[in-house]
């Protein structure tokens, strides 16, 4: 269950990042709140220092984003 409030933070930063995404957005795979707008999924997401680390996926794609706060997030597909 401890994984309960990292996905309830998650998916309470997505609507922050859509809006954030001029800021946020990496070569490879935008941001977080772009990727669940696509229709991504996030399956999970662990601690990782002072950031989340977030793991969505979308049929056989996936993508890891790190979370370093409500606005700001760091997106890359995972081949």
């Amino acid at each position: 269950m401890r994984l309960a409030p990292v996905v309830l933070f998650a998916l309470l930063a997505v609507p922050a990042l859509a809006q954030e995404k001029q800021q946020s957005m990496t070569t490879s795979g935008g941001s977080m709140g772009q990727l669940v707008s696509e229709g991504y999924e996030i399956k999970a997401a662990v601690p990782n220092g002072k950031s989340f680390v977030v793991f969505l996926q979308k049929d056989s794609t996936a993508y890891a984003c790190q979370v370093t706060n409500v606005s700001r997030s760091a997106c890359q597909k995972i081949d």
